[in-house]
C-alpha cells in the first residue's frame, strides 16, 4: 500500500460471482490506480490471499459453495489475513444481515445497488485507517531507537512530532471523502424525498393504476422502498458522522504542543489515545479483545501540554496491551473468555488535582520490577520489543513539565494501577 503524495493506492481483492459486477468495479478501482485482484467464490478468495495479501477486500455475501459470511469468519481466523479490512457489498440490506457481518471483524457494509464515489470514498477511508495502524508503531520504534543516545527530551518531542504528523495528514484525507458523502446524502435526501412526495400525488390522483404498474409495484415491495431508503441514507448520515468523529479524534490525539500550556480536556485526550490503540485491543488469533471501561469523573478542564499528557496515556495503555498479549501465550482463548483482560480507566478530584488512575488485571508487578518501573533504559519485555523509556518520559512528562506525580499500585498476580495528579492550574 502506497499513501505518498497524498495518493492512497493498494490492491484491492473483489469478491463475488457475478461476472458484471466484477467488471464495474475493478474498472473503476484501477481508474483510480488500485491494483486489482478477483476471486469468484469465497474458496479461491482464501486461497488467493494466501498467494498474496491484498490491502484490502470487498466481498460479496451470496455466492456458491462457502457465502462471504463464512469467507470473512475464516479470513479473520486466519493470524495472517486477519488485519486485512473487509468490506461487504450485497444486495442483503437488513439490519442482522449488517450486524453479523460487523460481528465477523468486517469494517463496513454497502448494499447494492452501490454509487461508485461513496464506494472508493469508503475504500480510501479504511485503507488510511490501515495504513495509519500498521506504521503508527513503526514510526514510534524507530524514532525512539535513533534518538536513544540523545536527551530524553529530545526523544518525546521528535516521536510526537512524527506521530502527529503521520495522524494529523491520515486526518486531514479523511475529510476530503468525508465532506464529499455528507454534502452527497444531504442533495440525496432532498431528491428522493421529493420523488416521494411526487409518488404519493400520483397514487393520490390515480389510485388505481394499469395492470404493468401495478405488477411492477409488487415485484419491487414499492412500499417497502419508500418506507426503507430514507432509513438507509439516515444510516449512511450516521456513517459518515462516526468516521467524521474518528476524524476529530486524530486531530485531538496529535496536537502540536504549543511554548505554554494551554487549556484542555483530558477526557478528551485519554478517547483520541484509545481510538489510536482500538486496532491491539481487538480480538486476535491469540485472546479475545481486551476490555476498556471508564469512568469518567467530574473534573475541570486543566492548563497543560496535552500532546505530551497523550503520550503518557499511550505508553501506560500500549504496554498494558503488550502485558496482556504475553499473558495470551500461555493461556488458552477460552479460559482468556471467561476470565476476559480489563483495562479500567479513571478519573476524579483529589486534593484540589486531577487524578487519571489506569488499572489492569493483568499479572502485577514484583516488588523488584515496581521500583524500577520508571527508570531510564529499564523493561521487562524481550529484546526488541522494548526500549525502556517509555515510561521514564512519562514521569517526566508529568512530574517536570506539569508539576504532578505519577506512581504505581502492584502486586504480584493482582494487575497493576497506574496513578497520575495534575494540577488544574498552573
Amino acid at each position: 500500500m502506497n499513501m505518498a503524495a497524498n495518493m492512497v493506492t493498494g490492491l484491492i481483492l473483489i469478491v463475488d460471482d457475478i461476472p458484471s459486477n466484477l467488471d464495474v468495479m475493478s474498472d473503476t478501482l484501477s481508474d483510480m490506480g488500485f491494483d486489482v485482484a478477483i476471486a469468484t467464490s469465497g474458496e479461491r478468495a482464501l486461497q488467493q490471499v494466501e498467494r498474496k495479501l491484498p490491502d484490502l477486500i470487498l466481498l460479496d455475501v451470496m455466492m456458491p459453495g462457502i457465502d462471504g459470511f463464512e469467507t470473512c469468519r475464516r479470513l479473520k481466523a486466519n493470524s495472517r489475513t486477519a488485519d486485512v479490512p473487509v468490506i461487504f457489498m450485497t444486495a442483503l440490506s437488513d439490519l442482522n444481515s449488517k450486524v453479523r457481518a460487523l460481528d465477523l471483524g468486517a469494517v463496513d457494509y454497502i448494499t447494492k445497488p452501490f454509487q461508485e464515489q461513496e464506494v472508493l470514498a469508503r475504500v480510501k477511508t479504511h485503507l488510511q485507517l490501515r495504513y495509519l495502524a500498521q506504521t503508527l508503531e513503526q514510526q514510534v520504534a524507530q524514532k525512539t531507537t535513533e534518538l536513544k543516545a540523545s536527551q530524553m527530551q529530545l526523544i518525546q518531542s521528535e516521536k510526537m512530532s512524527a506521530l502527529g504528523q503521520l495522524v494529523a495528514g491520515v486526518a486531514h484525507e479523511i475529510n476530503n471523502p468525508i465532506s464529499f458523502l455528507n454534502g452527497s446524502i444531504n442533495n440525496g435526501r432532498d431528491y428522493v424525498q421529493d420523488l416521494l412526495n411526487h409518488l404519493a400525488l400520483y397514487q393520490q390522483y390515480y389510485p388505481s393504476p394499469v395492470s404493468p404498474i401495478q405488477d411492477h409495484a409488487n415485484d419491487i415491495d414499492l412500499g417497502y422502498i419508500c418506507e426503507d431508503l430514507p432509513q438507509l441514507l439516515n444510516s449512511m448520515q450516521g456513517a459518515t458522522d462516526r468516521i467524521k468523529s474518528i476524524s476529530t479524534s486524530l486531530r485531538t490525539f496529535s496536537r502540536a504542543d504549543t511554548e505554554y500550556k494551554v487549556s484542555a480536556n483530558l477526557h478528551e485526550g485519554i478517547d483520541s489515545t484509545l481510538l489510536i490503540l482500538k486496532y491491539r485491543l481487538k480480538a486476535n488469533a491469540n485472546r479475545p479483545a481486551i476490555e476498556v471501561i471508564t469512568d469518567y469523573g467530574e473534573i475541570p478542564p486543566i492548563d497543560c501540554f496535552p500532546g505530551q499528557l497523550n503520550q503518557v496515556f499511550m505508553n501506560i495503555l500500549a504496554n498494558a496491551i503488550d502485558m496482556f498479549d504475553e499473558l495470551a501465550q500461555g493461556r488458552s482463548f477460552k479460559e482468556l473468555e471467561v476470565n476476559p483482560q480489563r483495562i479500567t480507566i479513571s478519573t476524579t478530584l483529589v486534593n484540589d488535582r486531577v487524578q487519571i488512575a489506569i488499572q489492569d488485571n493483568g499479572k502485577g508487578m514484583s516488588a523488584e520490577v515496581k521500583s524500577r518501573i520508571f527508570d531510564h533504559l529499564f523493561t521487562t519485555k524481550s529484546v526488541g520489543k522494548g526500549t525502556g523509556l517509555g515510561l521514564a518520559i512519562a514521569q517526566q512528562i508529568v512530574v517536570d513539565k506539569h508539576g504532578g506525580s505519577l506512581t504505581v499500585e502492584s502486586e504480584p498476580g493482582q494487575g497493576a494501577e497506574f496513578r497520575i495528579q495534575l494540577p488544574i492550574k498552573s
